[in-house]
């Protein structure tokens, strides 16, 4: 599972560099063209989209780096295996969230009500008045469903980080080592 994480990380950490470099293209291509006077009304949309995406996939990445936000306050005034066990708790809290989300997402998805359906939108829209499959964006016209499937990507990812974290936390696993990278403790400290 720890082999897993890292190279899913590995994966993370290259996608989210190609949405920030589209979203800065889009940025820089958008002031440029409204300065010219001949906006590009689709680049807004494309901006947002890029960011979402990076968002959900930088938050799966940072959980993995263990670079998320942490409440320190009272853990520090723990003893050392009471907040062992803290940290074990408040993992498997992220694995649970994550767990949930996926189901959630599978139900909303259905993928098995879209395959009776005959992979038809319109014919799986009127049988469940689900219509996520009959969907498009505003300006660039694309199916939000495919937009949408970053929420399975991220409840998949965070189950697997979430997993190999609580492993490293449980001792289970040793705990990767990584260079030249701090966690929150030491950012703030």
């Amino acid at each position: 599972m720890i082999r897993l994480s890292e190279s899913l990380l590995a994966v993370e950490q290259v996608a989210v560099a190609v949405l920030m470099t589209l979203l800065s293209g889009a940025i820089l291509l958008n002031v440029m063209t409204r300065y010219l006077g001949m906006p590009l009304y689709w680049i807004d949309e494309f901006a947002v989209y890029c960011m979402v995406w990076m968002t959900f996939i930088g938050a799966s990445t940072m959980a993995r780096l263990r670079l998320d936000f942490a409440v320190t306050m009272l853990t520090g005034r723990l003893s050392p295996r009471t907040a062992r066990a803290a940290q074990v708790a408040a993992t498997l809290t992220v694995v649970l969230f994550a767990l949930s989300l996926a189901v959630m997402c599978w139900l909303w998805f259905d993928p098995l009500g879209l395959a009776q359906a005959g992979f038809d939108g319109q014919a799986f829209a009127g049988r469940t008045f689900n219509f996520i499959y009959t969907e498009r964006t505003q300006t660039l016209n694309w199916s939000t469903w495919v937009l949408y499937l970053i929420l399975p990507i991220f409840a998949l990812s965070m189950i697997v980080h979430g997993i190999a974290n609580l492993l490293e936390d449980t001792g289970a696993a040793p705990r990767v080592q990584r260079t030249a990278m701090m966690n929150a403790d030491e950012a703030v400290n």
